[in-house]
C-alpha cells in the first residue's frame, strides 16, 4: 500500500482541485490520492478513466521521487541556432551606434544590419531588458543644501512636531477651462467614450491647495493670477482655518513667490508659522503633488467647462467632496533610504557614460 505523509497529502490534495493547477498534474495528484487509500491499479484506472498502466507509471515515479517525481522533467528542446557572439553583437550595436535614418533602433532594422531575423532581436532584448524606443525623463537636483532639506522635509512627514499642523502646500497654475468643440459622446458597450481632438479655450485660473498631513484634509483657493500677492492671501486662509494654539508648518517648493519680502512680512507678523522648502527640482517630495495627480485624473483630464466661473465650480465641488472623506497619504521612505537610492542611481549612470558597451555586458 502507497503510504503518504501528512504534508505530502495536504500537497497532493490542493494540487488535485486548484484551478490554476496543470491539468496532467492535477490528474497525476488525483492518481496518487486513489492509490493511498489502498485500491489496485485496475481500480484506480477505472474510476478516474485512464489505463492501468497510466496507474502504475505514477505510482512508481511517487514511490521514487515522492511529490518531485509527479512533475514534468525538464526538456533539452531544440539546439540553439544563435551564438553567444551573435548575442552580444546585437547587444554591443544597441547599445553604441545608432542607425543612419532614425534615432533609435527597431527590431526589423537591426535585424536587417545583424542578419538575423526580427523575433530573435526581440527575444535578445527582451532577454536583456532593452527598449530602445522609450525614454525616460530625469532630473537630478542641484540645490547645495539637498541633503538637509531631504532631512528636514521627511523628519515632518516621519515625526511631526506635537501641538502643530503640517501643510504640503502649492499652485496649479494655467488649469484652462476647455470644451470640446462637438458634444462628448458616451461610453457604450466595446466602445469608449469619445472627445473630438480639438477644444476651445475659456480662461484659466490658479489653484491654491493646502493638504493637510495628518488628516488628508484640503484648503483651497483659487486665483486668475498667480502672485505673491496671491500666496499670502492663502496664508491668511491657512491661518483662519487653524485653531489658535497649533503651530503651523508648510511644505512648499523653492518659486520666487514664496521668498518674496510680502511673505517674510507675514511670518514676521505670524511666528506660529514654519516654512520647509523642498530641494530644487525636487517637486516629487511633497505630497500635495500626489494629491494634485489625483484631481487631475480625476476631474480635469476629461471635464468640460464653458468658463473659468464653471471650472472653479467644478474644482470646489470636487474638494468639497475630497473632504467628506479625506484619505491622507502615507510617507514611508526615510531620508537615508532615499539619500542611498540616489548615490547608487548617480553611481550607476556614472559608470554607464564610462564604460564600453563590451565591459557592462560582460559585468
Amino acid at each position: 500500500m502507497l503510504e503518504l505523509a501528512e504534508d505530502e497529502a495536504t500537497t497532493l490534495a490542493r494540487w488535485a482541485r486548484r484551478p490554476s493547477s496543470p491539468q496532467s498534474l492535477a490528474l497525476r495528484s488525483r492518481i496518487v490520492l486513489a492509490c493511498a487509500e489502498g485500491k489496485t491499479n485496475n481500480v484506480v484506472a477505472g474510476e478516474i478513466g485512464v489505463n492501468p498502466a497510466t496507474v502504475c507509471k505514477w505510482r512508481r515515479r511517487f514511490v521514487e521521487l515522492r511529490l518531485d517525481g509527479l512533475c514534468d522533467e525538464p526538456r533539452p528542446g531544440a539546439p540553439r541556432k544563435i551564438g553567444d557572439d551573435q548575442v552580444e553583437a546585437v547587444i554591443v550595436k544597441t547599445l553604441s551606434e545608432q542607425p543612419v535614418n532614425a534615432t533609435h533602433w527597431s527590431s526589423r532594422d537591426l535585424a536587417a544590419q545583424t542578419g538575423m531575423t526580427q523575433s530573435a532581436v526581440s527575444r535578445i532584448w527582451r532577454a536583456f531588458g532593452l527598449k530602445p524606443w522609450l525614454t525616460d525623463g530625469f532630473k537630478l537636483s542641484n540645490d547645495p543644501l539637498f541633503i538637509d532639506k531631504v532631512r528636514d522635509v521627511v523628519a515632518m512627514y516621519l515625526n511631526p512636531p506635537e501641538a502643530a499642523v503640517v501643510f504640503c502646500v502649492d499652485e496649479k497654475t494655467q488649469v484652462q477651462a476647455l470644451n470640446r468643440t462637438q458634444p462628448v459622446l458616451p461610453m457604450r458597450p466595446a466602445q469608449p467614450e469619445r472627445q473630438t481632438h480639438d477644444y476651445e479655450r475659456h480662461g484659466t485660473t490658479s489653484l491654491f491647495a493646502a493638504l493637510d498631513l495628518a488628516t488628508g484634509m484640503v484648503i483651497h483657493s483659487m486665483s486668475q493670477q498667480h502672485r505673491t500677492v496671491e500666496f499670502v492671501k492663502f496664508l491668511r486662509t491657512i491661518d483662519r482655518n487653524v485653531p489658535e494654539g497649533l503651530d503651523v508648518h508648510v511644505i512648499l517648493d523653492n518659486v520666487s513667490t514664496h521668498k518674496a519680502p510680502a511673505v517674510h512680512t507675514f511670518l514676521l507678523r505670524h511666528p506660529r508659522f514654519h516654512l520647509h522648502f523642498t530641494p530644487t527640482y525636487s517637486s516629487w517630495l511633497n505630497l500635495v503633488e500626489r494629491w494634485f495627480a489625483e484631481i487631475t485624473t480625476k476631474l480635469l483630464q476629461r471635464s468640460t467647462h464653458l468658463s473659468v466661473r464653471q471650472l472653479e465650480a467644478g474644482i470646489t465641488a470636487w474638494i468639497e467632496t475630497w473632504n467628506d472623506d479625506p484619505r491622507p497619504y502615507v510617507w514611508t521612505k526615510t531620508a537615508d533610504e532615499i539619500l542611498d537610492k540616489l548615490a547608487r542611481y548617480c553611481q550607476a549612470i556614472t559608470v554607464a557614460d564610462d564604460d564600453e558597451p563590451t565591459t557592462k555586458l560582460a559585468n
